[in-house]
């Protein structure tokens, strides 16, 4: 089941119960200073169209839209400290945070998650690889983000790696044919694409990451029934891993665009969508079964 609010994160998760969320997975914005935009567009094959795609063949494209937001902060940790201090509250006692962050702040935030969890909470830094996007030509392509991982208590947390999806083996010659069938579990270098621009899973949203990474969060740390939690929701894409093995999921943003991509993307799912400023837990109706 899930549930949508419109709003201030800080109030929402200061109105959710301690210990009551098994699984944190949070994208805040990076603060790089910059406006972050997605336009959507439609493309059809054109001899003389704008663009060459495959093959050299030509296509006209239409933008439909575009979706963004500021990212710039002037104190991004003196945001961010009181968020990831409640994120601290709520989780249960065998809960994780995941934080999604790029080079430029990872250092920092690290340093910052280390005063709110413990250094000895920190579990895993999780490097998420692609291949997408320009080149420079005076430093090495920045193609990776950064994903850091705590657990609310280091000796006691979720870890179900039997679920987790399994990858090929860079040389299967040299294992044999069953394991090269079988396949490897992932290390903490995660490589998997963007979201494709034409794929089926774009929402047009302006920092939309891949289902398929977040299913492996969802997967391995946390169990069918459990409560989760994005209060950077964005697109939802966490929501939708979510929902899709068997979690209940809260999801937070205080951006009206965010909800409507979420409310429309989810829909499926019957997603219960709260906007303003409500005094209640909003996991309250997750918890027994009356959302959406």
């Amino acid at each position: 089941m899930l549930r949508i609010v419109q709003g201030d994160n800080l109030a929402v998760l200061r109105r959710l119960a301690g210990g009551s969320i098994d699984l944190i997975y949070i994208d805040p914005p990076f603060n790089t200073g910059q406006a972050r935009n997605r336009v959507t567009i439609r493309s059809e094959r054109d001899s003389t169209g704008d663009r060459t795609g495959f093959q050299g063949r030509r296509y006209r494209t239409t933008a439909l839209g575009k979706t963004g937001y500021r990212d710039c902060f002037d104190d991004y940790l003196a945001f961010l400290e009181p968020r990831l201090g409640e994120a601290h509250r709520v989780l249960a006692a065998t809960g994780s945070l995941f934080f999604h962050i790029d080079y430029r702040e990872a250092h920092y935030c690290k340093v910052l998650l280390d005063g709110i969890f413990g250094r000895e909470s920190f579990i895993n830094e999780i490097i998420w690889a692609y291949d997408y996007g320009g080149r420079p030509k005076r430093r090495w392509p920045a193609k990776h983000d950064t994903i850091l991982w705590y657990a609310k208590d280091p000796a006691d947390y979720t870890f179900n790696l039997d679920a987790v999806d399994r990858i090929p083996y860079m040389a299967p010659a040299l294992v044999g044919a069953e394991k090269a069938a079988t396949g490897k579990t992932p290390t903490d270098v995660w490589w998997h694409t963007i979201v494709p621009t034409n794929g089926k899973e774009k929402t047009g949203y302006a920092t939309q990451k891949p289902l398929g990474l977040l299913e492996r969060i969802v997967k391995v740390h946390s169990s069918p029934g459990d409560m989760l939690l994005d209060f950077f929701a964005g697109s939802g894409t966490f929501g939708e891993a979510a929902a899709r093995h068997g979690r209940s999921c809260l999801l937070v943003d205080d951006n009206a665009e965010a909800v409507e991509i979420m409310t429309r993307r989810l829909a499926q799912f019957g997603p219960d969508v709260e906007r303003g400023e409500a005094r209640h837990d909003p996991t309250d109706s997750l918890r027994s079964g009356t959302a959406g």
